[in-house]
């Protein structure tokens, strides 16, 4: 059978640095920080006390969630992700309507990495105390790890598979792949990816506590941030959710879409935790073999890419992800494509960040311009020897973009990465 064409008609977002496409939009292009400083971690003891968090108010959330929904309601990744994704339904140009049938042509891998934690803390205080009535109807749902597949679903009327991957920071990206291979297959003409992340310290203490998170910030958090910079301390944790609404080109075309962009393909795979790669760090040759492999699947040559939307998060793996790049691709210093991270302004979303990052690739090829990668003017002296420091723009570069590359690396030594490609009509097979 044919493989199918999958085309992107639908994005939604819920970022620290913009609620909803035109926000965010707006926040790229802007190159605006998100990261703000939180008494309450101080407070806590915390080393890190800045964090990309969206603001959601309470008059935002009654835009998604009825007032029941929300009663008891304490899941902020699930409701980061319920947001986003009616928010894509919706672009896409579909309705929620609840008294239609189930559509069992449109599904969800919506992806998470720890689900309802703020909840989980709440059960464990009211069972401890005796309390185990009180837990109310709602527990198991945005605790277990599919909460927020399962909401959309519903909100939707999901039909065909509808479930929840995890893969640490690599999930967003692995979510986008999961639903174009089923698309692509022929098993769904529509599939809702994404992925979300819950915000606060529960969720945070852990990297505090590695002393991967930077502590040098804490009094001007919008400088925090600091990918391929040569003064970065350690990543800035964040928190939000991103997600893409993606379909059969013929279903898109049928309906007469708009059409952001094109899903070439991509790749997935791990390293393996050996030859360097840890619970932590990545495996070098398995994360150029994903890169290449990435390609390949999609068709793409090297010298194609306009554009790397890279994971680099502000540790010292930045540089080591230069290099990997330039090994997979072949490309010299002086041809090397164009390099940015979402995460200067965002922090590091964790779960969310590849999904958050795919929108923001995906936004760039439709809209033709290169987002600034902020608070790395002084370029890290490893990756300045690697690459032309203008290939990692200061301020919004206005260019066409045809390609981009983007990858998440995970712990656990895992690896995904994504083609995206400027939809062209003539490019349709007649």
């Amino acid at each position: 059978m044919k493989k199918k064409r999958v085309v992107i008609t639908g994005l939604g977002v819920v970022s620290p640095n913009g609620i909803g496409l035109s926000d965010f939009l707006d926040g790229l292009r802007e190159g605006r920080s998100g990261i703000r400083f939180f008494q309450n971690l101080k407070d806590l003891g915390f080393s890190c006390c800045i964090a990309g968090q969206p603001k959601v108010t309470e008059e935002m959330k009654l835009n998604y969630l009825s007032p029941l929904q929300l009663r008891n309601f304490n899941s902020s990744g699930i409701l980061y992700g319920c947001m986003a994704g009616i928010d894509a339904w919706k672009d896409a140009g579909f309705k929620i309507e609840p008294e239609v049938p189930v559509d069992f042509e449109s599904g969800t891998v919506f992806g998470t990495g720890t689900s309802g934690v703020d909840k989980f803390r709440e059960g464990i205080y009211l069972v401890d105390q005796g309390n185990v009535r009180r837990l109310g109807s709602t527990t198991v749902a945005q605790t277990m790890a599919s909460g927020v597949s399962a909401y959309l679903s519903g909100i939707l009327g999901l039909g065909n598979q509808v479930t929840t991957n995890s893969s640490a920071c690599a999930t967003g990206t692995e979510a986008v792949l999961l639903g174009f291979e089923r698309i692509q297959n022929g098993k769904a003409s529509r599939m809702l990816v994404g992925s979300c992340s819950d915000h606060g310290p529960y969720l945070w203490s852990g990297f505090d506590a590695m002393r991967v998170l930077t502590y040098k910030h804490n009094g001007s958090p919008e400088l925090g941030s600091r990918p391929m910079s040569a003064t970065a301390t350690g990543f800035v944790p964040g928190s939000g959710a991103g997600a893409l609404l993606l379909e059969d080109l013929d279903s898109a075309l049928g309906r007469g879409a708009r059409i952001y962009a094109e899903v070439l393909g991509g790749h997935v795979n791990s390293g393996g935790q050996r030859e360097g790669g840890t619970m932590t760090a990545p495996n070098s040759e398995a994360v150029q073999r994903c890169i290449r492999e990435a390609l390949k699947e999609a068709q793409v040559e090297p010298g194609e890419i306009d554009l790397i939307n890279g994971h680099l998060t502000a540790t010292s793996k930045d540089p080591t992800e230069i290099r990997n790049w330039k090994e997979a691709l072949g490309r010299t210093k002086t041809d090397f494509p164009y390099i940015n991270s979402l995460k200067s302004m965002t922090g590091h979303g964790l779960a969310a960040s590849g999904s958050l990052e795919c929108v923001s690739s995906v936004l760039e090829v439709y809209h033709d311009f290169i987002f600034p990668s902020i608070n790395s003017e002084d370029l890290h002296p490893e990756i300045e020897q690697e690459i032309n420091s203008e290939k990692v723009p200061q301020k919004v570069v206005q260019t066409r973009v045809d390609v981009v590359a983007k990858a998440s690396f995970g712990f656990g030594d895992v690896n995904a990465c994504v083609l995206f490609k400027k939809f062209e009509r003539n490019s349709i097979e007649k």
